[in-house]
């Protein structure tokens, strides 16, 4: 298609998706819900790929590397994504044209709390590159809902609040409810012998639903899509204790819910206690026994 046609061709597929979204003219918007109209179209895009590609994959049972890492600083996507789909140029052209600026709109993407530092910028790079080569290369970590922290200094001192990253849900990431796994904790193992077989049997055990979210990573200039998958913790069978509730202790019926899905809700949890060090020591646990499940 003519490069006039794919504008005009955005221009108008822009505007409508933004009208499904919010009702209103894309005039009306703020950045934000431009960044989410876009981000949308593009996401389509994505998922049109991903499908012929994993279809292909599956067709060909090709071998995988799994790269399993506490922290992944992978940065904005939006950006990249137009890039390597190449769709930045229209876009930007397109969104000019209605009177919006790519550069403002790229800024209202929110930064995800996935990593720290070095550890979490090199896992990154390796998704990158094994997506840039064309290799069959995905990761595996946590999906924390608030990251590390936000700071601000407070009479010269570090003061830390929530990095709400996921306020608005990421338009990136794919829930897999159909995938998900039971982690285990705790709990015995008993050892039967079953005609000279010995078979072994984990009871008591408390047990966390690990939900995926699968964020596609894209190859340059190529045709590959692997992914990302992070795990989310959620209680296994109920939210909250109803006849707890019902008593007026409220707080106290959603203890086993908070719980559990403390697992992944921050990042580097302060661990000078020993309440902080198990909990780190549940995160490791948790998203290897999902991945390796």
């Amino acid at each position: 298609m003519p490069a006039a046609e794919k504008k005009e061709s955005f221009k108008a597929a822009f505007q409508e998706r933004f009208l499904q979204i919010y009702g209103k003219e894309y005039t009306a918007g703020s950045p934000r819900q431009h960044y989410q109209a876009l981000a949308t179209l593009v996401r389509d895009e994505i998922s049109k790929k991903w499908h012929s590609v994993r279809k292909q994959g599956h067709q060909e049972e090709e071998k995988q590397v799994w790269y399993f890492s506490i922290e992944f600083l992978t940065g904005r996507f939006l950006m990249n994504n137009l890039y390597y789909l190449g769709l930045q140029d229209t876009a930007e052209a397109g969104l000019k044209e209605l009177g919006l600026r790519l550069e403002e709109i790229r800024e209202a993407e929110e930064d995800p709390g996935l990593g720290n530092g070095g550890l979490g910028r090199l896992a990154a790079s390796f998704l990158d590159s094994l997506a840039a080569l064309g290799l069959a290369g995905f990761g595996c970590g946590i999906r924390y809902r608030y990251g590390l922290f936000e700071q601000a200094i407070v009479n010269g001192e570090q003061a830390e609040r929530p990095d709400n990253w996921l306020s608005e849900n990421c338009v990136w990431e794919y829930r897999r409810e159909e995938e998900a796994e039971t982690v285990k904790f705790g709990g015995y193992v008993r050892i039967d012998d079953a005609g000279g077989r010995i078979q072994f049997h984990h009871e008591n055990y408390e047990a966390v639903r690990a939900v995926p979210y699968d964020i596609p990573i894209l190859g340059y200039k190529n045709d590959t899509v692997n992914f990302l998958r992070l795990w989310s913790a959620e209680a296994d069978k109920i939210d909250f204790e109803f006849h707890t509730f019902s008593r007026g202790e409220y707080a106290w019926a959603f203890h086993e819910k908070i719980r559990q899905e403390a697992v992944s809700q921050v990042l580097y949890p302060e661990d000078s206690s020993m309440d902080g060090k198990l909990l780190r020591l549940r995160q490791k646990y948790f998203f290897d026994s999902a991945g390796l499940q």
